[in-house]
C-alpha cells in the first residue's frame, strides 16, 4: 500500500504527483510531462492554465466567494444561466447548477419525478435507460447506468430500473441490416419495454447522446434518436440525455443532440461546461417543467450546499465565452477530423483495433485480440490496465477502460484532448498511442505464453 495519507481510487499503487499544467500538457514533480490527450476524463476542453479563466476566478474571489442559494442569487449565476439557456435547445428555459455529472444526473432524475408528482400524474415511478451506459456514481444515477462493474456491489442498494440494448452499431447490427434498421430495431425493444411497464407508468428514458466511458464514444446510428423521441412523446414519457461528457463541444456541436436533430425534456452537463476549473454541471430544464413546479408546489424539493457556487460559475462562464470568442466549435471539427484521419492511418489495419469511432475530439479505439472475428481479450489480462501504464510511460495521458462489451468483456481506449490541440500535437498523440499499445499487447502475450 502506498505510503500517502489521500485514500486514492487505487489503494495498491502510487500516482505521481501533479505539479504545474499549461495547454495540453501537465508536468510532475520530476519534471516529466505528459500530452493530456483524453482531457482528464473528457474534462479539459480548454487545456491547462488558461489565462482568462485564472483571471475570472480571481475577480470573483475577490468580490465574493460563496453565499448559500436558500438566502442569495447571485449575478455571475444569472449571466453563466442566461448565456446557456440562450445557446440551448429549443424550449429550455433554465439551468440548475450542481457540482458535478453525477449531481447533475441525480438532479434530473428526481426533478423528473417531483414534475409528474406537481402535475398530477404520480403513478409514473420507473426508468427506462441503457446497458453500457454511464450516468454517475452516486445511487440514483448508478442505478439509470448501465455500467456492470460499477453497479455489482451496489446492486442491494440501487432503485430498479429497465435497461435495454445500447446503440452497439460494430457488435451488434445483424449481417444485412442496414443502420437504419438496426435503430428501428433498437426502438422495437424500447417501445415492447415501454408496453411491458405500462406507458403511463415510465417516467423517462435516459440515454447518453454518444456513450462516453463504458463502451467508447458509441455514437447512436441515424434516426435512432429522432424515433426515441417520437415513442416518448406518444406515451408521455421525458427524453433525459445525458451529455456530461459528450457535450458542451466536444463532438463538434455545443451539444451533441443538434446533431441528431432532436430536443431533450432535461439535459445534463458537467465536464467541458467548466473545464476542470471548478467542480460545476448543471441540469438544462424544458420551461414548461420548471413552470410545473413553479405553480405547483413554488420549489424544488432537492439542493446541495455548493450548487451554483459563485467561483465555479465565474469559471464556466468564462471557459464558455472563450470557446464562442475564438470559434472553438470549429476548432473541434477541424481537429477531430486531423485526429480521425490520424488514427485511420495508424490503426486502420492494425490487427488488434477492431473498430475506430466517434465525433469531433471524442474517439475511441476498440482492442481486439482476432479483428476478423472481433474476439476481444481475455478479460483476466487487464489490457486496458497495460495501455494506460504503457501510454503513461509514454508521456502519454488516454482514458482506456474493460468490460466494453458486457461489463466483463472487451477493451477499449477513448481519447478526449483538449479543444486547443494542435497539429504537432495530435502527431505525437497518434506516434505515443501506438507504441503504448503495441508494447501493452505484447506485454500481455508474452504473459500468456
Amino acid at each position: 500500500m502506498p505510503d500517502s495519507r489521500v485514500m486514492h481510487r487505487q489503494l495498491r499503487h502510487g500516482l505521481p504527483v501533479a505539479m504545474a499544467g499549461a495547454g495540453v500538457t501537465l508536468t510532475d514533480a520530476t519534471g516529466k510531462r505528459y500530452i493530456d490527450a483524453s482531457g482528464g476524463a473528457a474534462v479539459s476542453c480548454l487545456g491547462h492554465g488558461h489565462p482568462e479563466v485564472l483571471a475570472a476566478m480571481h475577480a470573483q474571489i475577490d468580490r465574493l466567494a460563496y453565499a448559500h442559494t436558500s438566502f442569495f442569487t447571485t449575478e455571475v449565476a444569472e449571466r453563466l444561466a442566461d448565456t446557456l439557456v440562450a445557446h440551448a435547445p429549443a424550449g429550455i428555459g433554465h439551468a440548475y447548477f450542481v457540482s458535478g455529472g453525477s449531481e447533475a444526473v441525480e438532479a434530473a432524475l428526481k426533478m423528473a419525478r417531483q414534475y409528474f408528482v406537481e402535475i398530477g400524474q404520480p403513478q409514473r415511478q420507473h426508468f427506462i435507460a441503457r446497458r453500457q451506459s454511464y450516468h454517475g456514481n452516486t445511487l440514483g444515477a448508478l442505478s439509470v447506468g448501465g455500467n456492470e462493474w460499477r453497479r455489482r456491489q451496489f446492486a442491494p442498494l440501487l432503485i430498479p430500473v429497465t435497461h435495454v440494448s445500447p446503440c452497439y452499431e460494430y457488435r451488434d447490427r445483424a449481417p444485412g441490416e442496414t443502420a437504419e434498421q438496426y435503430g428501428r430495431r433498437l426502438v422495437r425493444e424500447l417501445f415492447d419495454a415501454i408496453d411491458q411497464l405500462g406507458g403511463e407508468r415510465v417516467i423517462a428514458f435516459v440515454a447518453e447522446t454518444v456513450v462516453g466511458a463504458t463502451a467508447g464514444a458509441l455514437a447512436p446510428v441515424p434516426g435512432y434518436l429522432r424515433a426515441v423521441r417520437e415513442l416518448c412523446d406518444r406515451h408521455g414519457i421525458l427524453l433525459i440525455l445525458d451529455e456530461v461528457m459528450c457535450g458542451m463541444g466536444r463532438t463538434g456541436t455545443l451539444h451533441a443532440c443538434e446533431q441528431e436533430g432532436v430536443v431533450p425534456d432535461l439535459m445534463t452537463i458537467a465536464k467541458g461546461l467548466g473545464g476542470g476549473y471548478q467542480p460545476i454541471g448543471a441540469v438544462l430544464a424544458q420551461r414548461r417543467i420548471v413552470r410545473s413546479l413553479a405553480q405547483g408546489s413554488g420549489l424544488f424539493q432537492h439542493g446541495h450546499t455548493y450548487i451554483g457556487h459563485p467561483v465555479a460559475c465565474a469559471a464556466a462562464l468564462a471557459v464558455q465565452q472563450v470557446i464562442q470568442r475564438d470559434h472553438l466549435l470549429e476548432a473541434v471539427r477541424r481537429q477531430g477530423q486531423q485526429l480521425h484521419d490520424r488514427l485511420r492511418a495508424a490503426f486502420g489495419e492494425h490487427p488488434h483495433v477492431g473498430d475506430i469511432r466517434g465525433r469531433g475530439l471524442f474517439w475511441a479505439l476498440e482492442l481486439v485480440a482476432d479483428r476478423a472475428d472481433k474476439r476481444p481479450f481475455d478479460p483476466s489480462a487487464r489490457l486496458h490496465a497495460a495501455v494506460r501504464a504503457q501510454a503513461m510511460a509514454e508521456g502519454l495521458m488516454v482514458y482506456p477502460m474493460g468490460g466494453t462489451i458486457d461489463g466483463r468483456l472487451g477493451d477499449h481506449v477513448l481519447l478526449a484532448p483538449p479543444f486547443i490541440v494542435g497539429d504537432d500535437d495530435l502527431e505525437q498523440i497518434v506516434v505515443r498511442l501506438q507504441r503504448a499499445i503495441d508494447a501493452a499487447i505484447g506485454s500481455v502475450a508474452h504473459a500468456t505464453c
